[in-house]
């Protein structure tokens, strides 16, 4: 799908991510990263059919000479409809030669994150006015190993149901009212068939794999 943004716009996010400056190490500069904005240049060039049609013409004309143009661009990756269930994936691998070699870095999460300043300005599913997009951990993936061989364990939260969050899975329906404040519940730690209580501590502490976090309403 093409639409046609305001420039003054079209890069604005819900909340201001200029004075962020997010820790090394933390989910907070991965989605950072992965939501900067980057200039398309050189062999990165976009192709533009306004460009192209205002030099060469009618795009009738356009294939059978295969003339394009190409122009320097901005590309930015945000969130455009704010999920109720958010599922990240860190890629716990890189290249070595040949071979992948596994990254046993660890990376800081939050218990609740704030989403806002990845959101595009214009986020489909937020109130106008709300300069927040909060989620609440309930579930964390871990991995010990190598990339040849290793074993999966889990923490899970368990808290007292959310209505409003089954309604907005399960019937898309938006919730009338708001709740900010964190999903209290008591940790686990998940191996095969062993279940342990643990604290919240020791699950922000963990190598996490795969982070499960729900929306707060």
């Amino acid at each position: 799908e093409v639409s046609t943004e305001d420039p003054e716009t079209a890069f604005c996010t819900l909340a201001n991510r200029e004075g962020l400056n997010p820790e090394e190490g933390s989910i907070h500069h991965c989605l950072y990263q992965f939501t900067r904005n980057e200039k398309l240049t050189e062999t990165n060039k976009l192709l533009c059919d306004v460009c192209t049609q205002r030099h060469y013409g009618p795009k009738k004309n356009i294939k059978s000479e295969k003339k394009y143009v190409y122009t320097n661009a901005k590309k930015q990756m945000l969130i455009s409809l704010a999920p109720p269930i958010l599922t990240l994936h860190l890629k716990r691998f890189q290249q070595a030669g040949f071979n992948l070699r596994k990254v046993n870095r660890h990376i800081k999460f939050p218990e609740v994150i704030d989403l806002a300043p990845f959101c595009t300005a214009k986020c489909k599913n937020v109130a106008e006015g709300n300069t927040e997009v909060l989620y609440s951990l309930y579930g964390v993936v871990e991995h010990s190993g190598t990339m040849r061989s290793g074993h999966y364990t889990a923490y899970a939260k368990m808290r007292s149901m959310n209505n409003h969050l089954s309604d907005l899975v399960l019937r898309g329906q938006s919730p009338q009212a708001l709740e900010t404040e964190p999903v209290n519940g008591q940790w686990f730690h998940i191996s095969d068939t062993h279940v342990q209580a643990v604290s919240a501590s020791k699950v922000l502490s963990s190598q996490a794999y795969l982070l499960f976090y729900e929306r707060l309403l």
